[in-house]
């Protein structure tokens, strides 16, 4: 039987423990660029601009969920940011929380500090002046505790300042005086690598619903002469196949072959109109024609996708490939190779790009 990406990943993913979940990721997730590293409680990565994140992993079953993550761009003027979340079922929100370091109060004082609220996500963002103070601390601090009205998270230190150096290291600022850990006196930082430019364009008109799913079937039939195992062919599968017009003749065509509890895996095909023995599979990222939970906004030429790792959605891969007028372009993927309970929007950026 033929089994998705997003079953693989949760596989590997079912009892990861940290340092080994990233390992255990299908390929694609992986091809984006240089995987995430492991420094014990911390997670780091940067991405194809050098743009790199630091972000704390909190523990298994932690609740409330506490996470601090650092995020910088490359270059001379690349400056970091600090955010502290945290996640509580809390009906009153919080307009403040408080903070201790191995039990000592943060900043010195004690005062609280101010955050925003977004849902049960509550967002700290720290200052330069403490942030600095905090990166200091972690030199000897092991544990940053959390408080607000009704709730205490903590968020681990261990690995921060190994995560830090590591980030520091790939944007060549080691020694220099920006560095976050390792200062020196060099001013000589090396320049962000240029941002990608994709240029995508939106399809025709869409194909109507009789039409698409007539171009659909006709690849399924086609798909099943040739590879009978290539694609699961249940009744509930077949009526999420899809398709859309693409200009010229040309066909996109989305078959739907396998399903689990939480994700849906599609293998992704151009095809002249009305020939499916000639059509093409597309070439995603670490090869392969398949996505998962994936859809294609005809209206501005991108196809998105979100693989979970469980049903939650708070560890696996996302991003996305837009249409050039002659093929599918990535141009973003995010991953998270922990199920730690952090938002899919915190997750370690390994490819981005900007439009046209």
């Amino acid at each position: 039987m033929r089994r998705n990406a997003g079953n693989r990943l949760l596989d590997g993913l079912k009892g990861a423990t940290l340092g080994t979940g990233l390992a255990l990721l299908p390929a694609f997730a992986l091809a984006a660029g240089p995987e995430p590293k492991s420094f014990r409680d911390w997670m780091a990565g940067c991405d194809n601009i050098k743009t790199c994140t630091a972000l704390s992993l909190p523990a298994e079953a932690a609740d409330p969920v506490a996470y601090l993550r650092l995020e910088r761009p490359a270059g001379p003027d690349g400056a970091a940011t600090l955010m502290l979340r945290l996640r509580g079922d809390w009906k009153t929100p919080p307009r403040t929380v408080q903070l201790r370091l191995d039990g000592a109060a943060f900043p010195a004082g004690g005062k609280p500090l101010p955050v925003t609220v977004d849902a049960d996500l509550a967002t700290l963002t720290f200052s330069a002046e403490d942030m600095s103070a905090l990166i200091e601390a972690a030199r000897k601090a092991t544990k940053l505790t959390v408080t607000a009205p009704g709730l205490t998270g903590s968020v681990s230190l261990v690995g921060s300042v190994a995560a830090m150096l590591w980030t520091d290291e790939q944007q060549g600022r080691l020694g220099t005086t920006t560095a976050l850990v390792r200062k020196g006196t060099s001013t000589a930082v090396p320049p962000a690598p240029a941002l990608p430019v994709i240029a995508a364009v939106p399809a025709p008109p869409m194909l109507d619903m009789k039409a698409g799913k007539q171009q659909a079937a006709s690849l399924r039939a086609e798909r099943k002469k040739k590879d009978p195992d290539s694609c699961e062919d249940d009744a509930t599968l077949v009526k999420q196949d899809e398709a859309w017009a693409l200009g010229n003749k040309r066909i996109l065509v989305a078959l739907a072959c396998s399903r689990g509890a939480y994700n849906l895996s599609s293998s992704f095909f151009i095809m002249p109109e009305n020939e499916p023995a000639k059509a093409t599979p597309l070439g995603f990222a670490g090869g392969g024609n398949d996505l998962t939970n994936a859809s294609f906004d005809p209206r501005t030429g991108h196809i998105a996708f979100f693989d979970k790792g469980r049903g939650i959605g708070d560890c696996g891969a996302a991003g996305g490939y837009a249409w050039t007028g002659t093929a599918f372009v990535q141009t973003e993927f995010s991953m998270m190779g922990e199920c730690r309970g952090i938002a899919s929007e915190d997750w370690i950026t390994l490819y981005r790009s900007k439009g046209k």
